[in-house]
């Protein structure tokens, strides 16, 4: 017998007029180009978000002074199709270092037509971070992932 979630998952979708390969390919390998630079840890401006192309690459932000901030790690690395990382980001909008601690957000591409993918982003095991409460209802306040992912799809947009 399983038992529910203690904070529910997080889940978004958007369609972009791209095909899966494509769509992975931007999502990841231009992540800092679309990623809001106003969401970051680190002490400075944020330069750019980086995440390393294979399962236990690092997910994290270079400050424009050239810092880095870990957000955490690839679990997942299945192009065209799906991307798991771990979010080892607190209550308190720290790094947590205690994998034991990290939720997870799943992002899958399903092709929807020839140029066009489905992009589903499921942030799960919010139970297991430290104050992640607090990370689900901030999340919620400012749009949640459906307004990541319309970032998301208005970069891929204008990339053509």
């Amino acid at each position: 017998m399983s038992t529910a979630p203690s904070i529910p998952t997080l889940r978004a979708m958007a369609t972009v007029a791209m095909s899966a390969d494509r769509a992975f390919r931007f999502f990841t390998d231009s992540f800092g180009s679309w990623w809001p630079a106003e969401y970051h840890i680190g002490p400075t401006d944020m330069a750019d978000a980086v995440l390393e192309p294979r399962e236990g690459g690092r997910w994290y932000e270079r400050g424009a002074d050239g810092s880095e901030y870990d957000w955490g790690r690839v679990l997942a690395w299945e192009p065209p199709n799906r991307l798991v990382v771990t979010w080892q980001i607190n209550g308190q909008w720290q790094f947590d270092p205690d994998p034991g601690h990290a939720s997870e957000i799943e992002v899958r591409f399903t092709a929807a037509g020839p140029e066009q993918t489905t992009v589903d982003i499921e942030h799960r095991h919010l139970d297991r971070l430290v104050d992640g409460q607090a990370i689900h209802d901030m999340i919620g306040q400012g749009g949640g992932w459906k307004a990541i992912l319309e970032l998301f799809a208005k970069a891929a947009e204008a990339r053509g």
